[in-house]
């Protein structure tokens, strides 16, 4: 494009219909998942009122609702928006390395999630089987990654939303901020882990018909697009118009993009950090049935592909190809690098594609994103602050109700801090996309020590203090060094380019996992995990009768012992039942072989390895060393690609959390018309 000034981003709606949608939506959600919580409470054996149902949802979620979760907690504005920027800067391999930058993490902590039921299947929070394993040092380092996670995803949930809210309506930034998280508190408060499950899936259904419907417009009767073979023209004539520096010819149809495999490797990076640090994911395996839980971590991971690769694809690309079209919000310059970071790319395509009607499906999609990812981390600090500082630190005998009480407090301040901190970094010019760059520089040293803890029996606690500790310094300093080599300033945008951020990310990761299984090999602890199989799960009669007994037991466990894997058939008990306090202690058992566990967990690392290979290196890497460009068939087809696996995602995630639950979706529709017209015989 021949212009180069920068256009102001004007509203497409009215600053109303962002208060609307932020503040109207986010309360009806809200009721209505409080009237699903009253009448699961009322005609189901679950109580919300029980911390055990609050915090992990009694351990009985099917794995269609877990898989379901994933998707919707790991669908963040980010997901939407940043694939959407890295297909409108480095063109078709920008979604694609974003999807294997989430997915194959998920993959991996599908491993973790086996050996979670198996080592540890009564903790509520992975902070909780560090203390047991190694004390109060070990605990209080976790604590800190987990709260810095904490920050760096509610912080980049709210930017990225309000960003999108201002920009598509005008409405008060800092509003936005608050007010979002506001409505997710409620039902949270009130509905505790179960509440947010189905939250999830209500916001699912919203997601893929959003993606559906821009897909449909994009390729088929959109008059900016028309077809699939109408967007390649309009991304060859991109290409001429403004190359990408790295590209093979510039072309934005090439995996051969140099800075598209930095961003992949960055992505990564930032992957692992999000999933293995955020006490988020681990409530979902915590939550889900023990029979159950690789499983949903298996198909949560391929259902999530597809979103950031279909979405990001169809609107990414759509933008860069839509740059001359007088409907483009910025027309006649290109979006500037302060909106492309701000995540603006999505909102602009769906202006031109479909106007007021795609600006209003971008704001409603996104904000299902912030609100189904902020519900997540919201019941995530509940379990922190009352099992790992009220209980850990304060009162060792905390009741049920107690824990309950505390986990509400903690939502309602974290809710009001989530917003003020977003206020922070909008004044300091911190977005969506210098938050997603820095997530692996300040978590990757981490994410070793923290999934070997309950995986690894020769891990010892010096390990996990050297690597964690050291990684963080050796990646604070290449993170500075890295950026004044290669930019020669340092400073807050060079930060955040993606070759500081892989500088930095991959020497935290990899010196924290040398140091730690290179030290743990030198003078290996032996854990027997008796210790983290001691965490039980008490329920209010319970709970202060046994707190004091199994506090001691745990301590005595943390001497290290003698790894009993060899003794092969031992069973470890399953907990699938947790009665509320009306209905007295725990009843209900199952168990499970430690050898099949052991199964579960090799089936997840062959099924991890198989498709980090598949995605990350057997499919992009051969067109990368190829340097090909696509053909029009060849788009044709990578585009068939994405709609179909979209298309199987979205119905797999919808359709089997019904079919899994007929029965107690039965069970509470019977008890409810029986109510109703009891009702009505009183009447009469």
């Amino acid at each position: 494009m021949s212009q180069t000034g920068v256009s102001e981003f004007k509203p497409l709606l009215n600053v109303s219909v962002g208060y609307g949608v932020v503040v109207g939506v986010g309360f009806f959600f809200a009721a209505l998942m409080l009237c699903l919580t009253t009448l699961q409470s009322k005609f189901s054996k679950y109580s919300p009122s029980s911390s055990e149902e609050f915090s992990s949802a009694s351990r009985s979620i099917k794995p269609g609702l877990v898989c379901c979760g994933i998707v919707s907690a790991w669908t963040w504005s980010a997901t939407l928006l940043q694939s959407s920027t890295t297909a409108y800067t480095f063109g078709v391999s920008g979604p694609w390395w974003y999807g294997v930058g989430g997915t194959i993490q998920l993959a991996f902590f599908a491993m973790v999630a086996a050996k979670v039921k198996m080592n540890a299947n009564g903790a509520h929070t992975f902070l909780e089987i560090a203390k047991v394993r190694f004390g109060t040092g070990v605990h209080l380092l976790f604590t800190f990654y987990a709260f810095l996670c904490l920050l760096v995803v509610c912080g980049s949930l709210l930017l990225g939303g309000a960003a999108t809210v201002n920009a598509l309506t005008g409405m008060n930034t800092i509003a936005a901020c608050f007010l979002l998280p506001i409505g997710i508190a409620v039902y949270v408060i009130f509905g505790g882990l179960r509440a947010t499950f189905m939250c999830d899936w209500a916001h699912t259904i919203v997601l893929f018909i959003v993606i559906y419907l821009f897909v449909g417009h994009v390729y088929g009767p959109s008059p900016a697009t028309g077809s699939i073979g109408v967007v390649y023209d309009l991304l060859v004539q991109a290409a001429i118009d403004t190359p990408v520096e790295g590209n093979q010819d510039g072309s934005y149809l090439t995996m051969k993009s140099n800075q598209g495999l930095v961003f992949g490797a960055a992505s990564i990076l930032s992957g692992f950090a999000g999933v293995f640090c955020d006490q988020g994911y681990w409530q979902r395996a915590i939550a889900s049935a023990p029979e159950s839980t690789t499983k949903a971590y298996m198909l949560g991971g391929l259902s999530w592909f597809a979103v950031p690769w279909a979405f990001g694809s169809c609107l990414g690309l759509a933008a860069r190809a839509l740059l001359n079209n007088p409907a483009f919000p910025t027309y006649p310059n290109p979006l500037s690098a302060s909106q492309t970071s701000a995540g603006l790319v999505a909102p602009a395509a769906a202006a031109v594609v479909m106007g007021k009607g795609g600006a209003v499906a971008i704001l409603l999609v996104v904000f299902m994103a912030v609100t189904s990812a902020v519900s997540s981390e919201l019941i995530g600090v509940s379990s922190l602050f009352a099992y790992d500082v009220y209980r850990t630190y304060f009162r060792p005998n905390a009741t049920s109700a107690e824990l309950v009480r505390v986990s509400h407090y903690a939502i309602c301040v974290w809710a009001v801090w989530a917003g003020t901190w977003a206020t922070i970094l909008n004044a300091v010019n911190i977005d969506l996309g210098w938050l997603f760059y820095v997530q692996g520089v300040v978590l990757s040293p981490a994410v070793f020590p923290i999934a070997l803890t309950v995986t690894w029996s020769k891990l010892s606690r010096v390990a996990v203090l050297v690597g964690a500790i050291t990684g963080a310094i050796l990646g604070m300093l290449a993170w500075m060094i890295g950026c004044w080599k290669i930019f020669g300033t340092i400073n807050i945008p060079n930060l955040a380019e993606p070759y500081s951020a892989v500088c930095s990310g991959l020497t935290g990761l990899l010196f924290s996992a040398v140091l730690t299984i290179l030290i743990s090999l030198a003078k290996p602890a032996h854990y027997d995990f008796s210790g983290t199989r001691a965490i039980a799960i008490y329920d209010d009669a319970d709970f202060e009768s046994h707190s004091n007994a199994s506090m001691d037991h745990v301590s005595a466990e943390q001497k290290p012992s003698r790894d009993p894997d060899t003794k092969g058939s031992e069973k470890v008990d399953i907990i699938d039942e947790v009665q509320s306090a009306e209905q007295g202690p725990l009843q209900g058992k199952n168990t499970f072989s430690r050898a099949e566990l052991k199964r579960v967990f090799r089936r997840a690392a062959w099924y991890s390895l198989a498709l980090t290979a598949i995605v990350a290196i057997i499919v992009p890497l051969p067109m990368f060393f190829s340097h090909y460009v696509f053909s029009r068939q060849f788009y044709t087809f990578w585009t068939a690609c994405t709609i179909i696996w979209v298309a199987m995602s979205g119905i797999f995630c919808i359709i089997l959390p019904i079919w899994e639950s007929k029965e107690e979706i039965a069970r509470i529709g019977s008890g409810l018309g029986s109510l109703i017209r009891g009702k009505r015989r009183i009447r009469a």
